[in-house]
């Protein structure tokens, strides 16, 4: 029986003993590395999304998304730290729920990471032409070569969003040839978008006029079913902003005193972005106003759509917040300060590429062990004699990574990404429970407080905010589950080596790897 396949959870650790990456993390670097991956196309970039859906109350649905991530943190920080192996949802609900049920969630990780590549790319794009081609260098891309067809919700005219493709193509190679980034590379990114975020608070904040908070609620506090619109829509197109935590637990197996190590990571850096954000809605609503525009019967137009392309075409919305492809660079030129705005959209420009770095080799990583349980070929694990990096799922990731980027806008690819990012972390706060009941002797180094209250909120706020998505989004997890429920069938249901009885797997030798993660020298 498929749910009856449970892997033992001492197996688990035995075998990321005998296979183990090297352990080189510490409590900062993973900090660094939790907000230097937090911290990019969700506050640069959906700032304006999330405004035509929730108006002001943009605020708001931060404020929601963060404490739906909040909960869900506390549930990865005990199992990360009790499971210290890379392959995080995946691998945890593999000791708790079964083979077949843990496939579904590595399924929609691999969603998870590839899409928010995309979006990311997506992103930069935007700072690209922007800033880098049209405030400096002067050089209007054409619209057709900057966004993605006009059906997908791109800018008039768009044909293929040919910067996101190639950012996409360029990160995907340096991971295969190699090239990490060091702990001070690392640590300078992450200056650059904290000092730039700061510098946006600072000028912001004090030229925040009260009324441009009213109305607070444009399009009320719930948009409608399938919608994705009011304050709980934007919260779950928000989300977005928040998602990279996840991908501390996936370094678990690369860190030293995991026990310790892991659980500050993942907090820490939530709890620091989430203060961050807050500021920087308020100060980007309060100083030019994030009005969205309205379709009839009063109702906005939805974020990324045909509908909302057209209209900021037109001159009387050339300004407005939620037009803007770099929101925050967009709200600093407005306010008179345009030489920091310009800046801004450097720092994001240099900045984000190191984001698409940090979700591709998560993504990579997720690949790797659920081909180390046999459930995906081994080929796709295979690591180059000289690079010594996994290059071919690294190669099938970046270019799918970069058709995402290339014809979507990135508000769907938000949208569709925290589908499956919700999923997991359902299924991490489903695994926590199970664990505390099935294995309550086992040593826990964090333990969640309050589980029976903590559990349930994480759970429940997931189901939440998947509601409040679109439903081309929401539909997206279940024809993604069925694709990958194809592939089990054929492949993984027959190759697995826990159905096979091999407990211990010893075949892929990964000890030389080199992961490009930063903080690793």
């Amino acid at each position: 029986m498929i749910f009856g396949r449970v892997k033992p959870l001492d197996a688990i650790l035995a075998t990321a003993e005998k296979k183990a990456l090297h352990r080189t993390l510490g409590p900062i670097q993973l900090m660094l590395f939790g907000i230097g991956c937090i911290i990019g196309t969700g506050i640069f970039v959906l700032t304006a999304a999330g405004a035509q859906k929730a108006g002001p109350g943009l605020m708001l649905a931060f404020i929601i998304a963060g404490a739906v991530c909040i909960v869900a943190a506390l549930c990865y920080a005990e199992i990360a730290a009790m499971i210290p192996v890379a392959g995080s949802a995946y691998t945890y609900s593999y000791a708790t729920m079964g083979e077949f049920l843990a496939w579904t969630v590595g399924w929609a990780l691999v969603l998870e990471y590839a899409i928010a590549g995309s979006a990311v790319s997506v992103g930069w794009s935007g700072y690209f032409t922007g800033t880098i081609l049209n405030q400096f260098l002067g050089i209007s891309l054409p619209p057709w070569l900057s966004a993605g067809p006009l059906a997908l919700g791109g800018a008039p005219g768009g044909l293929i969003n040919l910067p996101a493709l190639v950012i996409a193509l360029l990160v995907t190679w340096l991971l295969m040839i190699g090239t990490s980034e060091s702990a001070k590379v690392n640590a300078v990114l992450v200056a650059i978008k904290v000092a730039a975020l700061t510098a946006f608070i600072v000028l912001t904040l004090p030229a925040i006029e009260l009324e441009r908070f009213n109305p607070f609620l444009p399009a009320g506090m719930f948009g409608g079913f399938g919608t994705g619109l009011g304050a709980v829509g934007a919260a779950a197109t928000i989300f977005f902003a928040y998602v990279g935590f996840d991908a501390v637990s996936t370094a678990a197996e690369e860190t030293k005193n995991p026990q310790r190590n892991v659980p500050i990571g993942l907090v820490g850096s939530l709890l620091f972005c989430t203060v961050f954000y807050i500021l920087v809605a308020a100060g980007a609503i309060g100083t030019i106003g994030g009005q969205p525009i309205m379709g009839p019967g009063g109702v906005p137009f939805p974020a990324g759509s045909e509908e909302l392309a057209r209209q900021c075409a037109m001159p009387q919305h050339a300004e407005a917040l939620v037009c803007s492809n770099e929101a925050l660079a967009h709200v600093l030129r407005q306010i008179g300060f345009s030489g920091v705005g310009n800046l801004l959209g450097i720092a994001a420009f240099v900045a984000l590429p190191s984001v698409i770095l940090v979700l591709l080799f998560a993504q990579t990583r997720i690949f790797f062990v659920m081909s180390r349980d046999g459930l995906l070929p081994e080929f796709l694990s295979k690591v180059h004699p000289k690079w010594k990096t996994p290059y071919v799922v690294t190669a099938i990731t970046g270019v799918a990574v970069g058709l995402g980027a290339a014809f979507f806008p990135v508000g769907r690819l938000a949208d569709i990404a925290n589908a499956g990012t919700l999923y997991a972390f359902a299924a991490v706060a489903i695994s926590v429970m199970l664990l505390r009941r099935r294995d309550p002797e086992r040593q826990r180094h964090f333990r969640v407080p309050a589980l029976w209250l903590v559990g349930p909120l994480a759970i429940g706020g997931c189901l939440f905010l998947f509601l409040n998505l679109p439903t081309a989004a929401m539909l997206m997890v279940p024809i993604w589950t069925a694709i990958g429920l194809v592939i089990y069938g054929l492949y993984g249901y027959r190759k697995s080596h826990l159905g096979k009885g091999r407990i211990e797997v010893h075949e892929l030798e990964i000890e030389d790897l080199e992961p490009p993660v930063p903080g690793t020298e």
